[in-house]
Order: C-alpha cells, then sequence, then structure tokens
C-alpha cells in the first residue's frame, strides 16, 4: 500500500490510516540538526516546504489509529519548531487533549481551556474549528451550528465551513439551510462535481419531505435536484455517485410528473429554477442513460480493468443492487 504522506485522500480508509501511522519511526528517526538549538536547527537542518506537512498527517493518524507515544514524539517537534503560540500548533495540542479526554467533564475542560483562548485572539481560525468539532463530537448540535455560523461571519469564504454547517443542518433536518450552505460552497467552487451531486441529494431529500404538504415546490425541487445531478456527471464522466442519484430521482419523477398539480408550473413562489419543468420523454431518456452507465461501471469495476478499480465498494455493491432491484422489477 502506498499513501502519500504530504497529500493523502481526505477521507482515509483503516488501512490507510494504519499505514500513515506506521510512517512514524521513520519520521521520526534522530538528526544531527534536530539537536541542535533553534535557530540553528533550522539553518543546519534538510527541511523542506512539505516536511512538516507530513508531520500533520502523520501526527492526525497516530491519534486516529491509538499510537499516543508516536503522536506525542511529532506533537513535540511540532512544537519546538514553531513554538506554544503558533495557531495550527494550539490546534494540534487541542487535539491531543480531546484525545485523551475521557469524560464529558474532560470534554468541557478542553471547551474552556479553547474558549479562553479565543478570547485572547478571537481570530484564531484552527481553535475555533477544533471547538466546533468537538461540540459536534459531543452532540452539542446547535451551539456547534451557532458556532460555525460565527466562524463563517469572519471566514465567508471557507468551504470546507460551510460544507460542515451543511452537514449539521441536513443532520437536524433542516434541508433549506443546507441547500443555501451548499449553494455557497458552489460559488467558491464552482466545478467541484462531488458539491453538485451533494446538493443534488439534499435538495432530493427536501423534496421528499414536503411533498405531502406542497407536492408543487416538491416536483419542481426534484426536477432541480435532476439538473444537479446532471451538472455533476458533466463535471466529472464516469462520476458514480452522480448516476446513482439521477437514477433515483429521475424514477421519482417518473411517478410524479404525469400527476403533478397545476402549482408545479408556476415559478412565482418557487425558490427554485424558474426553467419549466421537464417533459417526461426527457426524465425517460435520462433515465435509460443512468442505467446504462451505471452497468457499465459495475462490470468494468467487477472485471478489474484497468482504470475503473477507484470507486467506493460500498458505493458499487449499492448501484449493483439498484440494477438488481430494476431488473427483477422489470421481468415481473
Amino acid at each position: 500500500m502506498s499513501v502519500d504522506l504530504i497529500s493523502p485522500p481526505p477521507n482515509l480508509t483503516k488501512e490507510e490510516t494504519l499505514y500513515l501511522s506506521q510512517q512514524a519511526p521513520h519520521i521520526l528517526q534522530p538528526s544531527i540538526a534536530a539537536t541542535l538549538p533553534w535557530p540553528l536547527s533550522v539553518l543546519f537542518g534538510n527541511e523542506t516546504q512539505d516536511t512538516w506537512g507530513t508531520y500533520e498527517n502523520v501526527y492526525l493518524a497516530c491519534l486516529r489509529t491509538g499510537d499516543d507515544k508516536s503522536a506525542r514524539l511529532l506533537l513535540d517537534r511540532l512544537v519546538a519548531r514553531f513554538g506554544e503560540s503558533n495557531e495550527r500548533v494550539m490546534a494540534f495540542k487541542g487535539m491531543w487533549a480531546e484525545s485523551k479526554a475521557e469524560t464529558e467533564q474532560d470534554c468541557i475542560k478542553v471547551l474552556d481551556e479553547y474558549k479562553a483562548e479565543l478570547e485572547k485572539e478571537p481570530t484564531n481560525f484552527p481553535v475555533q474549528k477544533r471547538r466546533i468539532a468537538l461540540l459536534k463530537s459531543m452532540g452539542r448540535i446547535p451551539e456547534a451550528i451557532t458556532q460555525l455560523v460565527e466562524f463563517l461571519n469572519s471566514s465567508p469564504t471557507d468551504g470546507e465551513a460551510w460544507s460542515e454547517l451543511a452537514e449539521l443542518y441536513v443532520s437536524q433536518s433542516d434541508f433549506e439551510r443546507a441547500i443555501f450552505c451548499l449553494e455557497e460552497i458552489i460559488l467558491i467552487l464552482p466545478h467541484a462535481w462531488n458539491v453538485h451531486a451533494r446538493l443534488a441529494e439534499v435538495t432530493f431529500l427536501y423534496g421528499q419531505s414536503i411533498f405531502s404538504s406542497n407536492p408543487g415546490e416538491a416536483i419542481r425541487a426534484m426536477a432541480e435536484s435532476m439538473r444537479r445531478y446532471c451538472r455533476s456527471i458533466e463535471l466529472c464522466d464516469n462520476y458514480l455517485r452522480g448516476y446513482y442519484g439521477l437514477k433515483l430521482v429521475t424514477k421519482r419523477l417518473l411517478e410524479v410528473l404525469p400527476s403533478a398539480p397545476k402549482s408545479a408550473s408556476n415559478t412565482t413562489d418557487s425558490a427554485f429554477s424558474d426553467l419549466p419543468l421537464p417533459s417526461v420523454q426527457i426524465v425517460e431518456r435520462l433515465n435509460e442513460k443512468s442505467t446504462e452507465r451505471l452497468a457499465n461501471i459495475v462490470r468494468r469495476n467487477a472485471a478489474a480493468e484497468r482504470g475503473w478499480d477507484g470507486y467506493d465498494r460500498a458505493e458499487v455493491i449499492a448501484a449493483r443492487e439498484l440494477l438488481n432491484r430494476e431488473e427483477k422489477h422489470v421481468e415481473r
């Protein structure tokens, strides 16, 4: 197994995390420069721009795998290099304290330390993010949302923060606010196909949630979801999640479009696109296309063809089951 130590994937598997943490002994090998006092350690060291990024990534992996000894050594190296007052170092020290917290009172103590630090330096963004993450892990979702909103008032172009806020809103079934957050990310990263797909998913969930009370707006939401899925696969060909979602939403639209109320055609009061609803023929063609492309991805992935092995296993299984249900339905 090989994992980039400098820029590892954002969602590491357990195996990849373990591999990354196992690199700690090699990285921690003593050097002559490491024994010298600062600034001689910098002048005579062989560190590069990527050296400390590697330290950070391996440190995080060690925390996840429970290698406390290596994690502590890596943290000590970071503190010695950048100092106690460095904002990123403060966040890493906070993560160490969080990993050692065994009770809720221990977590509250860490929260108080974060609060005290932010009172001294309100713009310490790494510590702000750690505080929000800890609130979330403690199940204090409303407080985490409040803190995230305040954070985004100071840093409105932080796509990761908008994404986290969107997921917190989804966890509270507040789909309208989640949609707003995801749209903000698209303003920052207009070509992020995964964000278009996630926006499509949340829009579809919103449509499903209001269908009984407002079928017209629900159908418009589903049509918007379909367009977002189409945009995601336009930006990323053979995007399994995009085709999977497109298959689901077109299937649902084929069920409800023929009996759509007249209110579904009224765009005046709609929160979604002012484009007309798609015709049944267009939805059918998209449904057929998504079925065809999903089947192609599943088949070529199962055959272990070169270039078709990078898909998430769980997503491939879900796609195969969806296609199998479709075949059984057609046979009946």
